[in-house]
């Protein structure tokens, strides 16, 4: 029997069914007490919002009565809130009040204004050529998507034979996001049937998969399909590029390029004296075996980042001896609903209630978006800068210290080798999702002497102790440092990109363009990864607009390539270090795959969601040497606004 609203609303967030309400009568009592939520920063907040029962009930009968007899509820008073409206609704809705820069971008999170550029003018006989997108995981899809909207022609290459990107090749135990999906996931497409708050990974591939059938974009990929090099052709303006696909070697040649490999897709094994010796599957956790089951066998785990940190719960009741290497102490967030299904009436009121799976969307990507960051700045008058940053840092170290403990009660030799002496969050923040408890089993060992050797049976510590494996994990990250440069591409002047970010050191004017790579953008670039928080699908849906901007700007005014001055790079990459020297990733108590060998932060960004959401509505064309389709220079265009009323 289909589940009607008046039964529905029993399980709804309060906050966001407040919303809907609002918007559907647009009678503003509604944004005033007695209907005003409480502030809750838990991760998974409390469905009741801190409202009296009364207030509660109110809540529910009035969205009861909007869907009225039919159970359908009709045109709202309100389809798109604008900027001040919008500022209101979000403080109302949290409890606390939303700065108004945020107010564009959460109105285009929440599908009440589109993030799509459009064409200045119906389309002329220019034609901007054809992009060729390199990788169809999250952010080839997106991509893609965009590029569908604009009707700009475009291939995909996809060396696998199927979609997901990370989603696809890390298929580890216990693999899932660390991001609720309803923020993890795409802002153009229908919401989403999640069935947890923290999907995992089975669910997300299937995702996505679906997602890029519903966009149009599958029928533009190429599977079985690698580029071996790619070369830009000055004379011609075009990148001749070489692919290895399923019927052999073949070369294009297209006017753009565009990188949405990302940084975690090229897996890092340590050099580990007699590796190659071991007589067992060893293997990266990003490459776990399909069909390996490891049920009674001896498990050797080494790292403790955010893969071991998933995998090791989840196959701890099978195995016989799990035996986890530890390099450093991670500090890891515990959030007690990590594993809650979503309610069924939940689920009715995402498909059926206008605007509640919006607002839903906007509360999940309030919480683990920018809220964290102001927290991970140096504050230069703290007396302890040895073990925190700031007051608010120190509470956080003692809240999860405090965690920890409770956890490790039953062992308290663990505590002094699980606590961290660096301060929390200077690594990629961790969810304990049953960690520290599964380290406390009789059959768990965690091992922090220094790994010196690996034989045939198993792996030798430092002071020469000999533990037996069956098999070997390594979950020990990934090569963040190189991107893009794995194409082996060669720009202007025959200068190739892992020579331009030689030494482990990448840059790109917004994550995004590379001086000397004409027609060349990136997705998920340098200094575009989130420590802080954030959906990295936002990230890549900020690249695609500011991607499709060049392209549609540079076809109407007959522009053939853009190429970004160093000057402008430079400046950019002054401000990130100068940013990041002021941020928790560069302080000196610790290490982090965020920073290359010499501590400059590469992967992750200093600014605020918001922020980048404004340096990437639309490109600069200042910022560009322009060549022109034809012998004149047209006028470079300015930063357009129109989009950003």
């Amino acid at each position: 029997m289909t589940t009607s609203i008046a039964d529905a609303v029993t399980d709804a967030d309060l906050r966001v069914l407040l919303m809907c309400v609002f918007q559907h009568s647009g009678d503003r009592r509604w944004l005033e007490p007695p209907f005003a939520p409480c502030r809750d920063v838990n991760l998974i907040a409390d469905e009741g919002a801190g409202l009296s029962s009364a207030a509660a009930s109110e809540i529910r009968a009035a969205a009861v009565d909007l869907a009225g007899e039919s159970d359908t509820v009709g045109h709202p008073a309100i389809t798109d809130p604008g900027d001040e409206l919008m500022v209101e609704m979000m403080s109302v809705c949290l409890g606390e009040q939303v700065p108004p820069e945020y107010a564009p971008m959460m109105r285009e999170e929440l599908g009440f204004r589109t993030r799509d550029i459009e064409w200045h003018a119906p389309r002329t006989a220019s034609d901007p050529g054809h992009v060729l997108v390199v990788g169809a995981g999250p952010s080839g899809i997106v991509m893609g998507a965009r590029l569908n909207r604009l009707g700009i022609s475009y291939t995909i290459v996809e060396k696998a034979n199927s979609i997901g990107g990370v989603w696809r090749d890390n298929r580890y135990p216990g693999c899932g996001v660390d991001t609720p999906n309803h923020a993890y996931s795409f802002s153009f497409t229908p919401p989403n049937r999640w069935s947890r708050f923290f999907a995992a990974q089975p669910e997300i591939e299937q995702y996505l998969q679906r997602s890029a059938d519903d966009c149009g974009v599958t029928p533009h990929i190429r599977f079985g399909t690698t580029v071996t090099s790619a070369t830009w052709l000055d004379a011609r303006q075009v990148w001749r590029v070489h692919l290895d696909g399923t019927d052999g070697n073949e070369t294009l040649e297209v006017p753009f390029l565009v990188s949405a490999i990302g940084q975690l897709n090229e897996p890092s094994i340590p050099t580990i004296r007699g590796i190659d010796t071991f007589e067992g599957p060893c293997f990266h956790s990003a490459r776990w075996p399909e069909h390996l089951d490891v049920t009674g066998l001896r498990v050797a785990v080494i790292g403790t980042g955010a893969s071991s940190m998933q995998l090791v719960p989840a196959i701890a009741d099978q195995v016989g001896q799990l035996t986890v290497y530890q390099r450093s102490a991670q500090w890891a967030r515990p959030v007690p609903r990590y594993h809650d299904t979503i309610p069924h009436g939940s689920q009715v009121l995402f498909e059926r209630m206008p605007f509640y799976a919006a607002w839903f969307r906007f509360t999940m990507l309030w919480r683990y978006g920018d809220g964290l960051l102001p927290f991970l700045r140096k504050d230069p008058t703290w007396p302890h800068p040895e073990r925190s940053l700031n007051r608010v840092n120190d509470r956080h170290r003692v809240e999860m210290t405090d965690h920890l403990t409770r956890e490790l009660a039953t062992r308290p030799d663990l505590i002094d080798r699980c606590l961290p002496t660096y301060p929390p969050y200077g690594k990629r923040i961790l969810l304990d999702n049953g960690w520290y408890r599964t380290l406390t089993k009789p059959h768990v060992e965690l091992v922090t002497d220094r790994i010196a050797a690996i034989d045939e049976a198993g792996v030798v510590t430092a002071e020469g102790t000999h533990r037996q494996a069956d098999v070997v994990v390594f979950a020990t990250g990934f090569h963040v440092t190189q991107m893009a440069a794995r194409l082996d591409l060669t720009g202007r002047d025959g200068v190739n990109l892992h020579d331009a970010w030689a030494d482990d050191n990448p840059t790109a004017h917004l994550g995004i363009t590379v001086p000397g790579f004409p027609n060349l953008f990136c997705l998920q670039g340098p200094n575009t990864g989130l420590g802080h928080g954030g959906s990295a699908i936002f990230q890549s849906e900020c690249q695609a607009r500011y991607i499709t901007g060049c392209i549609v700007d540079m076809t109407e005014a007959n522009i053939a390539a853009i190429d970004v001055r160093s000057d402008v790079l430079d400046d950019y990459v002054e401000r990130v270090d100068a940013e990041h020297e002021r941020m928790i990733w560069t302080h000196p108590g610790m290490s982090t795959y965020y920073r290359n060998a010499r501590g400059r932060v590469v992967s992750v960004m200093p600014w605020r969601l918001v922020d980048y959401f404004a340096m990437t509505r639309r490109p600069d064309f200042d910022e560009y040497h322009l060549t022109s389709r034809f012998p004149r220079v047209p006028d470079r265009r300015k930063k357009d606004t129109r989009l950003d009323d």
